[in-house]
């Protein structure tokens, strides 16, 4: 067995056995296979399976939110903004994601996580739909319309359908764009 090269790549590996095998795959032994490394590699760059844990979910954040929404911030169009964020989502590793939400629900620290995710991507939709629409209302619904839509692409029990989602994401941004959100219910 050989030497990975670097903690990136147990990273890699982590969220590749998470979207083939959920998080029931995710062990120590599935991702040194991966690699064709030995628990010792393991061991080489991190102190304990805890400590990989919690900094695979933290590269996750990093990488599919974090990274995502700084490079769509340096684009002054908010419209343009949403359509990178959408085609950001659209490419998301939805299987690792899905298997990251079911993580979530036993796991506090991941929850913490996920949490936070969910309310970054949030926020950077709303903030873009606020300057479309101009009603802080209709970019809430607009942003948590967005998020639902993608957690529950990632939690469906259906065969992936990309084509589908992109159709669907399509019906999301033409309701933006003719701004027929007409009245929208508010909280009582």
């Amino acid at each position: 067995m050989g030497a990975v090269s670097s903690r990136e790549a147990f990273f890699d590996a982590g969220l590749a056995a998470l979207s083939e095998l959920g998080y029931g795959g995710l062990k120590l032994a599935e991702v040194c296979q991966r690699l064709g490394v030995t628990t010792g590699s393991f061991y080489h760059y991190f102190s304990n399976w805890s400590s990989y844990t919690q900094q695979l979910v933290a590269h996750w954040q990093e990488g599919m939110t974090v990274q995502v929404i700084a490079a769509v911030q340096a684009e002054p169009d908010p419209r343009l903004r949403i359509d990178r964020l959408i085609e950001a989502g659209l490419t998301l590793p939805h299987s690792a994601e899905s298997a990251i939400r079911v993580w979530s629900s036993i796991d506090p620290q991941v929850h913490a996580v996920q949490a936070a995710v969910d309310r970054q991507r949030f926020d950077v939709v709303y903030e873009s739909a606020l300057v479309i629409l101009q009603d802080a209302r209709q970019a809430e619904l607009f942003a948590s319309w967005a998020v639902y839509l993608l957690v529950g692409y990632e939690q469906a029990i259906l065969p992936p359908d990309t084509s589908g989602l992109r159709w669907i994401v399509g019906q999301l941004l033409e309701t933006l764009d003719s701004g027929r959100f007409g009245s929208v219910p508010h909280d009582e």
